[in-house]
């Protein structure tokens, strides 16, 4: 045993001398004082275990020390940080309440935290731990087809390597923008505590987590066991100016019209000193009519109903509700995790392995009092809000009058605080198990080996929401009769409701009645199977044919079951039964659906030449893998490659790869969903009072009136799955160099200098997506087409959108390219100390995508777009140095300028370029530093304090973000100067 290991520590050296990232070869070292044996050193990127193929690929590899600089106790901060990772879900996303569902019909996975490269999607990254795949996300609002990262505890991490190239001819399905490997520690001697804490500058915020490992080994075994503690408590977005509103430097203009003291439109029939005669059509030759658009005013309360008209006054900019001040800029989250795994060496060529995890994520967020929109402007689809009748006898009723969505009821819009905000709570559990044999025999003069495994993964999620309303009772409690002809009056538990008062006025005997304990749950399964072989053929002219092959066989099951208050089977009148949803929020369907897949692979790396003419060596990668899914048959994906060592000193190598991406389990079978958009309808006058951008006529023709307002910028928008759904397909393309010049090796300026240089290019072809809802509301418009209007249908009388429809097609495309360029400088040793210098960048050239119904998408580069970016350079350089004891890092973060729409905040000074209509925010470089000292007591115990966002900057405003005016999935926190302490002690 102890000649095997010997005979792959060799191997595993020639390896990292031909690295060309320095920060690999510290990645490769075992924590133990024992050999590195070779099933320790996994290659992302080729699954032939031979040296030569690594630096083949761009793999990019963060060790331990590396993760422990950054200062963040999530893999998805961490990952999400890297210059090529694009716009993904985090802890700064507030993601519930009108976030809960997706428009591609997977859910939003509210408390994860995602990874995207290449800005082709979370969906698109596959994400393995020791090279075998990991469990899809459960988000408890639908079936995800993403990872959740936060189910990954840090403590069992050795390092992460990030594949930024196609790879699904080696790994499948998902590995369209690359592949993340989480790497787990094994060999490891002796135990470990790790104890972080952390807290912002304004007091809140605080972090703490305690990482715990211990590991020993024996002549035939070793044990690795770890467990994981982090808690992070919220930050509220009223505690920073720049969140405070819902769109800073607007005031209440974009605020909710639904207000604590209700905002009540419709016409009276009578005019009043509220309610004046106007002209709504803008027609001279037509009669004005009276028009209420009402409230209360401010801070009143009135027991048990505000007298009409006397208490009443116009509805204007003032009387809007600030909804920001609810919202959360850093969501709380709790997690524990505990990993195991234990190996066993029955002889010097075969070893067993088992593997175990099980992590908990406590997570919550948070959303002003729910909303209640009724009458014909509601927008909701829900025929209980929408198609509200109100006698003129409900006890609260203060106008004298019946009102009715089908005559003179446009819109009221009440905010109940008296109930608290929407609170969603979310616990997901996530179980991992594994096992298998790995093993290595001879052939001849050449050593094969083999592996076969097996894993079973599940995440099961549930979110319980507070805060929310039966929208079936409220009719009721409003006098109105349902499907069942139920009144209040003849339901019992049923209270009256006064929606018409002040704050103060909805009773907790109403609360009661209207407002339920909302409970959704989803769960996510993968088991798989795998066998893998790997060795040298046969000899050829210039070196050995190196091949790799193996099976693998995967299924997949999942399932979302929402409350049932989303899915309510009532009987009529005349016997006959009908599903309707009474919830008030955001309604979902079930989903329920599973599939398996048998997979081949083979790949091969033959040798062109060695020490020629032409360089040191030639070498080409092949590879292929055939894929065959019960729900849409077979698919093939090649891989070819390119490895050029012209020189010592110089590298070339090329890829060029075919990939594809099975439509998830929710994108299938996911039931119609909603999402609550912001959406500009250029048929209605808007929140700020511009005019109409939409072809006058064309806007007649769809039934709206002159002069009809938006009163509500969230629009209801629902999608779901389509069991007819294709494999997306992709084709990528890199090349590149790595370039370590012998005048900068062993000088004395310069112990190591390697510059990296890296062309990508994709092609997606086929994308599953729903048409982008705002694109598709202009091209009706602009249109009238019935591939875009279709599934949109407008209020009468008042002509806003009552109702929006889309499903998921593949007829979405997206192209990107860009550069990568990296250079790592390692100083001498000096009097100083060690110094060394990583400048990493990334520069997207081109990013086009087209939806759906083949029009172009609004993202691209260089633009803020759906709380997502695509900037033109992003860079990270860090400064490493030591001396003796002392450790310390500087790391700046670059971000360049972004361009958005400024929509209806054109006429604010906060929108910079007003004459064409668009906000620049401004390029923003972050500073990070920490200190750190070793002291000699047990094996080592590591101190370090550290601040992230020195300078303490503000992200630029963003005027079209959903949240808490800035972009969360690319910006750090306002007024988010932190400040940790970690200590790290080993015995």
């Amino acid at each position: 045993m102890q000649a095997l290991r010997r005979k792959t520590l060799a191997k595993a050296i020639q390896l990292s001398m031909l690295i060309a990232l320095p920060g690999v070869v510290a990645a490769q070292e075992a924590e133990s004082s024992q050999a590195t044996t070779l099933d320790s050193v996994r290659v992302t990127g080729t699954r032939i275990k031979k040296a030569e193929i690594e630096s083949q690929v761009p793999v990019q590899t963060l060790s331990r020390e590396d993760i422990d600089r950054t200062g963040l106790t999530s893999l998805g901060d961490i990952v999400q940080s890297l210059t090529g990772a694009g716009s993904a879900l985090n802890t700064k996303f507030n993601s519930s309440g009108n976030f809960g569902f997706s428009p591609n019909g997977d859910g939003v996975g509210a408390g994860s935290a995602q990874v995207d490269l290449r800005h082709l999607g979370p969906k698109r990254v596959l994400v393995l731990v020791d090279g075998v795949r990991w469990v899809n996300e459960s988000s408890a609002s639908g079936v995800g087809a993403a990872t959740d990262l936060n189910t990954i505890p840090l403590a069992l991490v050795e390092r992460i390597e990030v594949l930024e190239d196609g790879a699904s001819s080696l790994y499948g399905s998902d590995a369209i923008a690359g592949v993340v490997n989480i790497i787990t520690r094994r060999n490891f001697e002796g135990g470990q505590v790790t104890v972080n804490a952390g807290q912002y500058g304004e007091g809140d915020g605080d972090l703490g987590s305690v990482d715990v490992a211990w590991g020993t080994s024996t002549e035939r075994a070793n044990f690795f066991v770890g467990a994981s503690y982090v808690n992070q408590d919220p930050i509220f977005s009223k505690t920073r100016e720049q969140s405070r509103y819902p769109t800073p430097g607007t005031g209440l203009t974009f605020g909710s019209s639904a207000t604590p003291n209700g905002r009540f439109v419709f016409l009276p029939g009578t005019p009043s000193s509220a309610c004046p005669a106007v002209d709504l059509d803008d027609d001279p030759s037509t009669p004005d009519v009276p028009f209420c658009n009402i409230t209360t005013p401010n801070g009143s309360s009135f027991n048990p109903t505000p007298s009409y008209p006397n208490d009443f006054i116009g509805f204007r900019t003032a009387n809007r509700f600030n909804f920001a001040e609810y919202n959360m800029l850093l969501t709380p989250s709790e997690r524990t995790g505990v990993f195991g795994q234990f190996r066993y060496y029955f002889n010097d060529n075969v070893h067993a392995y088992a593997k175990a995890l099980f992590n908990r994520r406590e997570s919550t967020n948070q959303a002003a009092p729910e909303p209640i929109f009724l009458g014909g402007d509601a927008g909701t689809g829900n025929p209980y809000a929408d198609g509200i009748f109100i006698p003129a006898t409900q006890m609260y009723n203060p106008f004298g009058i019946d009102l009715d969505s089908s005559s003179n009821l446009i819109l009221i819009g009440r905010r109940p605080v008296e109930g608290g905000p929407r609170r969603f709570e979310q616990q997901v559990d996530t179980q991992y198990f594994a096992a298998g044999m790995e093993g290595s025999f001879d052939a001849g003069e050449k050593t094969w080996f083999w592996d076969v495994n097996v894993a079973a993964s599940k995440n099961e999620a549930e979110q319980t929401n507070y805060g929310s309303y039966n929208i079936r009772n409220i009719a009721l409690a409003l006098g109105d009769t349902d499907t069942s002809g139920a009144t209040c009056a003849t339901t019992p538990g049923c209270v009256p409701l006064n929606i018409f008062g002040g704050p103060g006025t909805i009773t907790p005997e109403m609360l009661a009645w209207i407002q339920p304990v909302v409970r959704d749950r989803s769960e996510q399964t993968l088991q798989l199977a795998t066998a893998n072989i790997s060795g040298d053929l046969f000899e050829m002219w210039a070196g050995p044919l190196s091949f790799a092959a193996g099976l693998e066989h995967r299924r997949y099951e999942g399932e979302y079951t929402p409350d049932p208050i989303n899915y309510v089977t009532m009987t009529r009148p005349d016997g006959s039964t009908v599903v309707e949803s009474h919830y008030n929020g955001v309604p979902s369907l079930p989903t329920s659906g599973d599939y398996d897949v048998n997979e081949a692979y083979v790949e091969f790396n033959v040798p062109l030449m060695r020490d020629g003419v032409f360089g040191k060596s030639l070498d080409l990668s092949l590879a292929g893998r055939y894929s065959d899914y019960s729900t849409f048959g077979g698919q093939f994906t090649p891989k070819f490659g390119l490895r050029w060592q012209v020189a010592d000193e110089l590298l070339l190598r090329a890829t060029y790869a075919e990939g594809f991406r099975a439509p998830s389990i929710g994108e299938l079978y996911g039931s119609a969903s909603r999402a609550d958009l912001q959406l500009d309808d250029p048929c209605l006058i808007g929140l700020d009072g511009s005019a109409p951008t939409g072809n006058t006529a064309n806007c007649r023709a769809l039934g709206v009136p002159a002069g009809a307002s938006q009163s509500n910028s969230q629009i209801s928008v629902t999608t779901g799955g389509n069991p007819d759904l294709q494999p997306e397909t992709a084709r990528s393309f890199t090349a590149g160099m790595v370039f370590s010049p012998a005048f900068a090796s062993d000088a004395s300026w310069s112990e190591r200098l390697d510059i990296e240089l890296t062309f990508y290019r994709h092609a997606l072809d086929g994308a599953v997506q729903a048409i982008d809802a705002q694109t598709q509301l202009n091209l009706c418009v602009e249109t009238l087409d019935p591939l875009y209007c279709d599934g949109i249908t407008r209020a009468p009388n008042v002509g806003s959108i009552n109702s929006f429809n889309n499903r998921l097609t593949n007829l979405g495309s997206i192209k990107t390219d860009g550069w990568d360029f990296d250079v790592f400088w390692t100083l001498p040793e000096s009097a100083l100390g060690n110094f060394k210098l990583a400048w990493q960048n990334t520069f997207v050239g081109r990013y086009e995508a087209v939806g759906a119904a083949g029009q172009v998408q609004p993202r691209g580069v260089g633009v803020e777009v759906t709380d997502s970016a695509i900037p033109e350079w992003t860079s990270n350089t860090s400064l490493e140095w030591s001396k003796n004891a002392w450790t310390a890092s500087w790391t700046m973060r670059h971000i360049d300028e972004l361009e958005e729409e400024c929509g209806d905040a054109v006429s604010f000074p906060v929108c910079s370029n007003p004459a064409e209509g668009t906000n620049t925010l401004e390029a923003i470089t972050y500073h990070d530093v920490q200190v750190g000292y070793r002291f000699d007591w047990m094996k080592g115990l590591q101190l370090a304090v550290g601040a992230k966002n020195v300078f303490d900057k503000d992200p630029p405003i963003c005027l079209s973000c959903s949240l808490n005016g800035y972009d969360a999935s690319t910006y750090d926190i306002p007024g988010g100067r932190y400040f940790y302490l970690r200590a790290d002690l080993r015995f």
